[in-house]
């Protein structure tokens, strides 16, 4: 159900209307919910002519119903009996000795047509990782059936990928999925590690995608593999010569996930995402390091350091994973997943634990409460976005948008073995249009811990007074100010009332600049909005500073209705095609994304 060529295929709005497309809740197995309605696309008035995602999804279907009320939601998921099965933990993921064909700079035979590796010569890969997307068994809870996913190494979660600054690390993603569409999604793929500090090439642009026999307007040809090059280096790294860059620009809890044109929230929905942790000597992974640089945070990727991966999805009468492309306001679900285990459980030790939250849904925000005996608790809040902040904050609450990350550590150490702690949600969400004022209480239970043992070993982790420094803001750096305004029309979600165009950049930034940008929303509508390549920092949020905890570096900034939030960025070391969108997935399916192009 894609087009074979290079080009994106194009519809007209009267083609539309025409055809009367429609689409069905769906399966992944590819049989269609029989018990859901019938949700007619040109409801929300979207008609994008000229977007793939209408031409190849919607014409090609070529269905007719009567079109559903507005009022329209699937029906309830069954229940199921809450903290039943454990959480999934993972370890690192092993590296390959080798890799067959060896990596080279420019695609090879059976590669995917991209562009020649920027600075392969100076960040020759040190480490190769090897991940095959493919279709995988999975349980997301007893009460509903084993069912097939698609996933990175077939699992849901992908494996956690780890990176070691000044360790070029190279990942081969495969593509071993089923070469026709069944059900929700498209089994071409482009893998985007958000927010690596990467070239083009290798950042998973959307119109990168591909399979063994298709590809997008921006490869060249199909393949059965992409080889992504990661440089390891801190961005800025051509400001500090001799050295590895600027400590104060690293990265720390990064993930990866699918991001194919058209299709992304489909794909991740399907099981396409993981953790993609990163490591230098200051967070150096190890809790006893000896470096008088290291901050010796709780450390064991999979035993005191555990990613948290949180989705919101739907299922069947039947416990069949469903999901609605079209429902271009976003998509909402009732079972809250936790490393692909709806509402599991975690044992833990009486000793300090670092827990990366990472909201992984396609529209749902969270407001995380930890809870015990029906009152909140503190913990320690040390990163937003990955990034670490520059000192720790004394928290009872993260809120995260679609794609935003938070690092907290929690002390167990102070709770009698046999206690009972929840991670507990209290945004009061109905649809895609973003969370209500008000909190809901005493909130969902998402996650349980339990305290079941002491310390195996003596607890040597920390937490210090200080994290990591933030790098300046300069502006006299500042080459030009860009505003952009995210709406939406008749033609479908838009950014300065355009839509997406993969191959048309809508802005052109020399590289080795700063600028600033001015993001705000026109409507009542959330949008929590990526910039990919580089981190950036919020200068204000509505005319005045914005809190502690959106004082580091950020790659996600979720703004409100009327909101207004100023933003300085600096662009470094690599050129060409990158994004920005709203995370919201189905809003960036549907058009909400621009692209920016990097030049000398």
């Amino acid at each position: 159900m894609t087009t074979e060529n290079t080009t994106p295929s194009h519809v007209t709005a009267a083609e539309l209307v025409d055809t009367e497309p429609v689409t069905t809740l769906a399966h992944p197995s590819g049989e269609p919910d029989q018990n859901s309605k019938r949700r007619h696309f040109l409801r929300t008035g979207v008609v994008a002519a000229g977007t793939g995602l209408l031409a190849t999804a919607l014409v090609r279907q070529n269905v007719k119903a009567a079109p559903p009320p507005p009022d329209f939601y699937p029906p309830p998921s069954p229940p199921t009996t809450p903290f039943a099965v454990p959480l999934p933990v993972y370890n690192e993921k092993s590296a390959s000795r080798t890799l067959s064909p060896s990596p080279t700079k420019v695609a090879q035979a059976n590669e995917a047509g991209r562009l020649p590796h920027q600075r392969w010569e100076e960040f020759l890969p040190k480490k190769l990782v090897e991940v095959h997307v493919k279709q995988g068994l999975h349980s997301f809870h007893p009460q509903y059936p084993t069912q097939t996913i698609w996933g990175f190494d077939g699992i849901c979660p992908g494996p956690t990928l780890v990176g070691r600054y000044g360790e070029p690390l190279l990942v081969r993603f495969y593509n071993d999925l089923p070469a026709n569409l069944t059900g929700f999604g498209s089994p071409e793929i482009s893998t985007h590690a958000h927010n690596q500090h990467a070239g083009s090439e290798s950042d998973g642009y959307a119109g990168d995608y591909f399979s063994a026999t298709k590809f997008g307007p921006t490869l060249t040809r199909p393949g059965m593999f992409k080889d992504h090059l990661y440089p390891m280096i801190y961005a800025g790294y051509d400001q500090y010569p001799g050295t590895n860059g600027d400590p104060r620009e690293a990265l720390g809890s990064c993930w990866y996930h699918d991001h194919r044109m058209d299709f992304t929230s489909g794909n991740v929905c399907r099981g396409m995402a993981g953790a993609f942790l990163l490591f230098d000597e200051i967070d150096s992974g190890n809790e006893k390091d000896r470096n008088s640089k290291a901050l010796r945070l709780p450390s064991g990727i999979g035993i005191y350091d555990i990613p948290l991966t949180i989705q919101d999805k739907r299922f069947d009468a039947n416990g069949m994973l469903v999901f609605d492309q079209f429902n271009t306001d976003g998509y909402i679900g009732d079972k809250f997943c936790v490393n692909g285990k709806i509402q599991p459980y975690f044992k833990v030790q009486r000793r300090k634990y670092r827990f990366r939250l990472l909201n992984g849904s396609t529209s749902r925000f969270y407001q995380f409460y930890l809870v015990s005996q029906n009152a909140d608790q503190t913990f320690t809040y040390i990163a937003n976005d990955g990034n670490l902040l520059p000192a720790p904050l004394q928290m009872n609450q993260v809120r995260l948008a679609p794609a935003e990350r938070g690092d907290i550590v929690v002390d167990f150490s102070k709770y009698p073995l046999g206690s009972r702690l929840f991670l507990v949600d209290r945004i009061d969400q109905l649809d895609g249009r973003g969370p209500q004022d008000a909190l809901v209480f005493p909130g969902t239970q998402i996650l349980r811990f339990d305290v079941d043992a002491e310390s195996s070993t003596a607890d040597t982790s920390q937490v210090p007074a200080t994290l990591r420094a933030l790098p300046p803001i300069t502006m006299s750096e500042v080459a030009q100010s860009r505003t952009w305004t995210f709406d939406r029309s008749l033609s479908g979600w838009s950014i300065n009332g355009q839509l997406w165009d993969v191959d048309k950049p809508g802005a052109l930034i020399k590289k080795g600049t700063a600028e600033v940008w001015t993001l705000q929303v026109s409507g009542n509508w959330w949008h929590p909005i990526h910039i990919h390549l580089e981190e950036f920092q919020i200068l204000s949020r509505n005319g005045v500073a914005p809190p502690p905890h959106e004082r580091g570096r950020k790659d996600v900034v979720a703004i409100g209705p009327g909101e207004e939030v100023k933003i300085f960025i600096r662009f470094r070391d690599y050129t060409g095609k990158y994004m920005m969108h709203c995370h919201n997935s189905i809003h960036e399916d549907h058009a909400m994304m621009v692209r920016f192009d990097v030049v000398p």
